[in-house]
């Protein structure tokens, strides 16, 4: 897999930041893990290999692909 950085809102290259999979278009996001048992139990259909980050929505603005 070649990841291709796509842009970040970081001033100081602390996360979150966008990459897309060059093979296939999808998209990376690296980003804060959410950990508080409060937030989490809301999710639904949770798989063993699924974890969760927490992104600004300027950054999906400004950066996520429009196609």
């Amino acid at each position: 897999m070649t990841l291709k950085f796509i842009g970040t809102t970081s001033d100081d290259g602390d996360c979150p930041t966008l990459y897309e999979v060059e093979e296939t278009g999808d998209i990376v996001v690296q980003g804060d893990k959410l950990t508080d048992p409060e937030h989490l139990e809301q999710l639904r259909d949770v798989k063993p290999s699924e974890t969760f980050v927490v992104i600004p929505r300027e950054l999906l603005t400004r950066f996520a692909p429009k196609e």
